[in-house]
């Protein structure tokens, strides 16, 4: 019969344990001696409570006699020397009947590792790789954000008002549709073709194997910050959205890396944030909102860095030696379908929120503005006189003013808010209105097309 030899030491526990095992005729009845010995020898949970309700303590009790020796002669657990000897048969085995000499000695992915994960060159290379790709979202983004700010605040809001007056809607709803909804929504929605162009290159370098090899590069700053560097996994889920982030560190085996990492996850810039970053940096620096919004996702990683740091050292101060073992799959050509799809869900998560959460929101504000009804300025407004009691607090971070300090409040309820806050907050400054006649609906399609 066929049987992996496991060293005389661990043979010889398998021996005896077998011939306990055959003795106990209500666990020979269910069991192969010889396999239920080896299982109980590497401890497996089931079959030892199994074999303690079948045969009493005694069985359990020499199966972790044998356990102990086993470590003490071999220096490491009983399950990993039996693992070891079981994978050296099957290596064996490999060896005698593969013929591996017309491979090549180091293929395509292995070569690439030495570049991608280099303790020195690893790290410059993905900031690099980031960095092109803000810079494409930034790019993307100004290309369309006229357009699509064109399209919201001229054919789509003439074409809302043209229909509500046909409709003899009252004033205050016009005014509701074009300044709350409308300004709200559509302030946030400008930003989808940026967001594609990140959700596509992000899916990108994680289909393609590259991101499972920053984690692995990120290992040696994670354990010098005092985190573990499966805490990078939940850390890079992040920047995606915080809440599936923090789901993500169930996978830490350590409660206080659980902890701490839940702790450190807001801080990593979520899409949620990348509307805000473009409109602050191309409202203000230009050409060079790409290296801002670099900088801005580097700042948070180097805050989450230091917060860590302090964290590991005091109150959450707790030795984890734990090797940080990671599977790196061979590098892949991502597929059309699979870039496609994921792309489309992740959009489309962004385009619901944007449809639920900030439709109601903006029209809160908007009844929020215009309360007391009828107050003609809207600093005087339920919203202005709460965010002006607020704007102190965020004078020293530079937003002293009400319409600052009223959107970053209304950022507690999502991110994307702060955008549409501002929006309205800002829109119809005395804004001068077009004179002339109404553009014909042809005239409209045509600007949409321009």
């Amino acid at each position: 019969a066929f049987r992996i030899d496991y060293g005389a030491e661990v043979e010889s526990e398998i021996q005896a344990l077998s011939e306990r095992i055959a003795a106990s005729s209500s666990l020979a009845e269910d069991f192969q001696p010889r396999w239920l010995a080896i299982k109980l020898l590497e401890g497996e949970a089931d079959l030892v409570e199994r074999a303690r309700d079948a045969a009493g303590a005694d069985i359990v009790s020499m199966a972790e006699a044998g356990r102990t020796r086993i470590e003490a002669m071999h220096g490491d657990t009983a399950d990993i020397a039996i693992a070891d000897a079981r994978y050296g048969y099957v290596h064996g085995v490999v060896r005698d009947v593969v013929d591996t000499s017309g491979m090549a000695r180091y293929t395509i992915t292995d070569r690439l590792d030495r570049v991608l994960t280099n303790r020195w060159v690893g790290l410059p290379i993905f900031f690099a790789v980031m960095f092109v790709v803000f810079k494409l979202v930034v790019e993307v983004s100004a290309y369309f954000l006229d357009w699509v700010d064109a399209v919201f605040a001229g054919p789509i809001t003439r074409w809302v008002v043209g229909l509500l007056e046909l409709l003899d809607a009252p004033e205050w709803f016009i005014s509701l549709a074009v300044d709350g909804v409308i300004a709200g929504v559509g302030a946030v929605l400008v930003f989808v073709p940026g967001l594609i162009v990140l959700y596509l290159f992000l899916t990108l370098l994680e289909d393609s194997g590259y991101m499972a090899r920053v984690a692995f590069v990120m290992d040696r700053v994670m354990r010098f910050t005092g985190l573990h560097g499966k805490s990078f996994i939940p850390m890079v889920l992040g920047f995606g959205c915080a809440v599936p982030a923090v789901y993500a560190t169930r996978t830490l085996e350590n409660r206080t890396q659980r902890i701490m990492t839940s702790l450190l996850v807001p801080l990593m810039s979520c899409s949620a944030r990348l509307p805000v970053y473009v409109v602050f940096g191309m409202a203000f620096f230009g050409a060079a909102a790409a290296t801002v919004i670099t900088g801005l996702y580097v700042v948070g990683i180097l805050i989450a860095g230091m917060v860590a740091m302090v964290l590991s050292r005091t109150i959450l101060k707790e030795r984890d030696d734990a090797v940080f073992a990671l599977e790196l799959p061979p590098y892949r050509v991502p597929t059309f379908k699979a870039l496609t799809t994921h792309t489309w869900q992740k959009t489309k998560e962004f385009v619901v929120k944007a449809g639920t959460v900030i439709f109601i929101v903006s029209i809160g504000l908007w009844f929020l503005m215009n309360l007391p009804w009828g107050v003609e300025d809207q600093r005087d407004s339920a919203f202005g006189q709460v965010s002006a009691a607020a704007a102190p607090v965020f004078e020293p971070a530079g937003f002293g003013t009400w319409e600052a300090a009223g959107s970053l409040v209304t950022g507690f309820i999502a991110k994307e808010v702060v955008v549409a806050s501002m929006a309205q907050a800002y829109v119809g400054e005395d804004e001068p209105e077009a004179s002339g006649p109404s553009p014909s609906l042809g005239e409209d399609i045509r600007e949409i097309g321009a």
